[in-house]
């Protein structure tokens, strides 16, 4: 082997080594937190579920990710959602939303009829029934919380409605 093939061999070894060894992001996992109820003796103690509260946070960036796909709740119990935008690009070029759809609804097809919704923030007036709740469209910076109550146990998806977001950024609301 010449010293001009060892030199680039070199070199691209070393371009393989700094890339491949970068900062990989991880989803934050969820930590348990001890609780401590008191309760009358003779009454029963509360369930995990009984006392569990359905407080669910979730960010957008400006790579068009989610830092979740999955996300869980209890049914029947008021679930409050906070979508935060941590990038710093406008909602014009880069707006981001969070859709819970019901379950079964074609993600495609939704999002298709979204991308001609910019006067209602990309939610389409025609797939209303398809909707369970939904955050306002946000710009870096930007965040808004929802509450609302799912009875139903089951997989609920949801997605950025934003034109072209849909491909990456989708997950599924677990309702246990």
């Amino acid at each position: 082997m010449n010293t001009r093939n060892k030199l680039s061999l070199l070199i691209l070894m070393g371009f393989l080594a700094v890339t491949s060894c970068g900062k990989k992001e991880t989803a934050p996992t969820e930590q348990p937190t001890e609780a401590t109820d008191t309760y009358t003796e003779g009454e029963a103690a509360p369930t995990a579920a009984a006392t569990e509260e359905n407080v669910l946070v979730i960010e957008g960036n400006d790579q068009m990710q989610y830092n979740l796909n999955e996300l869980k709740a209890v049914a029947g119990k008021p679930i409050k959602l906070t979508l935060k935008h941590v990038g710093k690009i406008p909602k014009e070029a880069m707006g981001h939303n969070l859709v819970i759809l019901q379950e079964g609804t074609d993600q495609a097809a939704f999002a298709l009829k979204a991308n001609d919704a910019k006067a209602t923030d990309y939610i389409p007036e025609s797939e209303k029934a398809s909707v369970i709740a939904h955050t306002k469209l946000l710009g870096g910076g930007e965040e808004d919380t929802i509450e609302f109550t799912i009875d139903k146990k089951g997989s609920y998806p949801f997605i950025c409605s934003f034109p072209g977001h849909v491909a990456m950024m989708k997950g599924v609301l677990i309702v246990e």
